[in-house]
Order: structure tokens, then sequence, then C-alpha cells
């Protein structure tokens, strides 16, 4: 018997919706991340791309434990001299919770070419108002 490799060409592709309200980041990320790469279906190639649409909703309403919202903070550079920004996440889950949400997951998938080939498959929005009703994504409740 030979074994199956997923091809691009072959793969089956769905769209999920994920109410983010009452979940921990890092919980949220990693169930969503697994998605996107595919590691939930009995097709999984490491070298494919066989992961589904992610449509997460009302990311202002996830939840950081413990006392992250002080202590921790996220860390980039804009490209130049003297130009290391740091933001609590406090106060970047008051003001930009879909980019602390998209870095993440961005965060725990492959740092190669399909990795960034996975994270489009990814859509973040602030409220419950996505404009992703023509694909006819299905309710996916993680906990």
């Amino acid at each position: 018997m030979k074994t199956y490799m997923a091809n691009a060409r072959t793969v089956e592709r769905k769209w999920y919706v994920v109410d983010a309200e009452g979940i921990p980041l890092g919980r949220l990320s990693s169930k969503v991340a697994a998605i996107l790469r595919g590691k939930n279906k009995p097709d999984f190639t490491p070298n494919v791309d066989t992961g589904d649409f992610v449509i997460i909703i009302n990311s202002d309403k996830v939840v950081l434990t413990g006392k992250k919202c002080e202590d921790k903070i996220h860390r980039y550079h804009t490209g130049y001299i003297g130009g290391l920004k740091e933001i609590p996440y406090g106060k970047l889950l008051a003001e930009k919770s879909d980019v602390m949400v998209y870095e993440s997951i961005k965060g725990m998938l492959p740092k190669n070419s399909l990795g960034r080939q996975m994270i489009k498959k990814l859509k973040v929005y602030k409220d419950d108002k996505h404009r992703h009703e023509a694909q006819k994504p299905e309710a996916l409740k993680l906990f």
C-alpha cells in the first residue's frame, strides 16, 4: 500500500468562524494555528498547506490571564535607527486587539514561505461583524 501525500490541488478547504469572547489569547492562538496548518485533518502533510480559512470575531473580548496586561510588552522595530517601539499588552488590547491576536497566531506558524502562505487564510475582526458571509463559514467552538 502506498502512502498518501496531499498536494495543493487536492486540498479541500473550509471556512470557520471562531468567537474569541472570554478565551485566553494563548489557547486561542494555538488552536487556530493548528487549524491554519491543517493538523486537524487526516491528510496533514508538513510540506503542503492543507489548512482551512479561519475568521476570528470579537478580538476585543479576548482574555489575558494573570498580570500580563501590565507586565508583558509588545516590541517591534520600525527599521530606522533607534526605532524600537514598546507597547504594554493592556494598551495593545484596548487599541489594536486585532493586531495582537494576528501577531500571536503568526508567531505559532512556520517561519518560512509556507507559513507566510498559511497566515493569509486568517481574518481577524474586533467586533462580531465580518464580510465573509458568501463563503458560508461554519461556527467552530474551541472550548
